[in-house]
């Protein structure tokens, strides 16, 4: 039997492997020195002694750390302490957090190419790609800077004589952010910098498989918060897997749950905040449909089709899954797509020439392959794609590299999972329309409801398309792609999406807590409506 000592002396060690030159590079810029297991709990305190998670690359394969994750005990003890640090918090003034946002997003943008390939090489985006990622952690904490100063309630007029009614928002408590693995920086980064202007403390358990993105933000992060004498707890992490996951999201001591993940999982989620009569803030799945009108700019719609398809390998929630081609124009944009497709390579993400990076994990691949199966049983025609890349150079014949893939189903019928399920991977289905009716009809027929897109340059195509008979999406563009929001106004998404909003506009009224408070200034206490409740004449 091993002893604790033994064991304890074995994760100690150093680990029996010699990391890549591209990836000890990326590493040590940010400080993850990834020789020993590195604690990916932190509640003020670094630490963790649970299940030991691996960070793998999908580009090469190779193992880039060991992090250990939260024990249940752990868990109980970040939950505790992002509790008592909001009680510090939430007295801290409004304009006091924003100048804490302020630093924290200095630091990050000193940080932003690092954190950039870092996401690169965890999640497997392109460099491009990874650095946007990072600003719109900057963009966001930007924006909660000048919100610190306008989180504003209301005066409402009182029908009483002598009273004012106000509408005042409060901080609401401790918000746990699940995120994952697609965005490991941008989706906590929307919901730290409004959960803080709100004057709460929030803790984060990212995706078990991007564990190094969460370590490395959490230690910016929390460097600002301690040169500011704020508990480190106000921003706490939890590493692991389903266990944590659970943990967090049935403890009484989380006021409110953000959820950014599949449908099924998202709808477990919703029912057990629910049931414990928590907030809830969803972020789903997302069957996104590009509808392209004969009048359409192809110069500008075909090349954001392919990214909207191809980008981030088509693992974005606001990826292109559907498009429906007007009869007239089929064969002009499905050949400028072709040869679009015909021209991205696989590469190294880290790499600013590669377009293409890898799916995630062998598990996406799976997925991948799944669809194209369906897809072939059904008799759907393979345009381009439908395959993994083979013999491939080291390093990459280790990772996960699949074709895009343009399938065009021998029929549109949006009950059928073809079109109504969503693959998280580069697959994108074809459909044929002669009006524009019929395309929002096929728009609004899956379950989902995130992001849709019209090209047209007729204004009459533009009203019906955002009208109330028009796409029933949370993102409804015009001449615009379904993927890359900016942050300015709210993102999210409507129908099996979750309903929930985060980033900008309203969004940040989800972080507090509302109370109307009548205030009665005057010399009677008269009741609303006339009232009369006297046993006097």
């Amino acid at each position: 039997m091993i002893t604790r000592r033994t064991l304890t002396a074995l994760r100690r060690a150093p680990l029996s492997r010699a990391l890549s030159s591209r990836a000890s590079t990326v590493l040590s810029a940010l400080d993850l020195h990834s020789a020993r297991e590195l604690p990916g709990v932190y509640d003020g305190e670094w630490g963790g002694s649970g299940e030991v998670l691996q960070s793998v690359c999908p580009t090469t394969g190779e193992v880039l750390a060991r992090v250990q994750s939260a024990t249940p005990a752990e868990l109980q003890r970040a939950l505790e302490r992002s509790r008592e640090a909001y009680q510090v918090f939430r007295n801290v003034p409004a304009p006091k957090r924003g100048e804490i946002l302020r630093q924290i997003r200095e630091a990050l943008a000193a940080k932003r190419d690092a954190l950039g390939a870092l996401i690169s090489l965890e999640m497997g985006k392109i460099r491009t790609e990874g650095v946007g990622e990072v600003q719109e952690f900057v963009d966001i904490a930007d924006y909660a800077v000048g919100l610190s100063r306008m989180m504003n309630g209301r005066v409402v007029a009182s029908e009483r004589p002598g009273h004012s009614i106000l509408e005042v928002p409060n901080p609401l408590g401790v918000v746990a952010v699940l995120s994952a693995f697609n965005f490991p920086v941008a989706v906590y980064g929307w919901n730290l910098a409004l959960s803080l202007a709100a004057g709460n403390a929030t803790l984060w358990k990212p995706a078990p498989s991007t564990p190094l993105c969460s370590i490395a933000v959490t230690k910016i992060v929390s460097a600002v918060l301690e040169r500011n004498g704020v508990p480190g707890a106000v921003a706490g992490l939890v590493t692991g897997g389903k266990d944590v996951g659970v943990g967090v999201v049935e403890s009484k001591l989380v006021d409110m749950v953000s959820f950014t993940g599949s449908e099924a999982v998202g709808r477990q989620v919703g029912q057990s905040v629910q049931s414990r009569f928590g907030k809830i803030l969803l972020e789903l799945g997302g069957n996104n449909a590009a509808v392209v009108m004969p009048d359409a700019d192809l110069d500008m719609a075909v090349p954001s089709v392919f990214f909207g398809a191809v980008g981030t390998a088509g693992q974005r929630c606001t990826s292109t899954r559907r498009l429906y081609l007007h009869s007239s124009i089929v064969q002009t944009f499905l050949s400028r797509l072709e040869s679009l497709y015909q021209s991205v390579r696989p590469g190294d993400p880290l790499d600013s020439a590669t377009l293409l990076g890898p799916l995630h994990t062998q598990q996406a691949v799976k997925v991948y392959h799944d669809a194209i199966d369906r897809l072939q049983q059904k008799g759907a025609e393979i345009l381009t794609g439908g395959a993994s890349y083979r013999d491939l150079p080291a390093p990459l014949n280790g990772g996960n590299f699949v074709m895009p893939t343009i399938a065009i189903p021998q029929e549109v019928n949006v009950t059928d999972p073809l079109w109504s399920t969503e693959t998280f991977a580069p697959v994108l289905c074809v459909g044929v329309f002669d009006e524009l009716e019929q395309a929002i009809e096929w728009n609004n027929g899956v379950p989902q409801g995130l992001s849709s897109s019209l090209w047209t340059r007729d204004i009459r195509n533009v009203g019906k398309w955002i009208g109330p008979a028009g796409s029933d999406a949370g993102i409804v563009n015009v001449n615009v792609g379904t993927s890359g929001a900016e942050i300015g106004a709210a993102f999210g998404g409507n129908k099996s999406t979750g309903w929930g909003r985060e980033s900008g506009g309203d969004a940040w009224k989800q972080y507090v807590r509302w109370s109307a408070c009548t205030l009665n200034f005057s010399d009677a206490a008269p009741l609303a409506q006339g009232v009369q409740f006297s046993n006097t004449a």
